[in-house]
């Protein structure tokens, strides 16, 4: 499986992106997708994962309320809908897939298989 990640930009604060992961096959139902962030000098981090068959999705606490993962099955698409941007939500963004975990895994990035190129979101005034 391949991924195509895409929609990042410079934002100013307060304002809203939609980044979207487009997949070489459509994930089975029995896969989690999921988005991460590195921001400069830190290590990645989760941002939010939700099966590919739908149901509730996990998020950071920095990001809840804020960032919403959904998914298009009809263009093999998924998308993390981010408002309210923050100065601190600044990083390169990857989509990611992976076999559905136990929820305490799902959040690792080890967890998933296959990864998208990267994003770079830039929040600045």
């Amino acid at each position: 499986v391949q991924l195509q990640a895409s929609g990042g930009g410079m934002v100013q604060p307060g304002g809203s992106l939609t980044l979207s992961c487009v997949t070489s096959e459509r994930p089975s139902s029995t896969y989690t997708t999921g988005w991460f962030r590195q921001a400069p000098g830190k290590e990645r981090e989760v941002v939010g994962f939700r099966d590919w068959s739908g149901g509730n999705a996990y998020y950071t606490d920095s990001v809840k309320g804020r960032f919403t993962i959904s998914r298009d099955n009809a263009k093999n698409t998924f998308y993390l809908q981010m408002n309210s941007l923050k100065f601190e939500d600044t990083a390169v963004y990857y989509c990611a897939v992976g076999r559905r975990r136990p929820f305490g895994l799902a959040a690792l990035a080890s967890s998933y298989d296959y990864w998208g190129q990267g994003t770079l979101v830039t929040v600045s005034s």
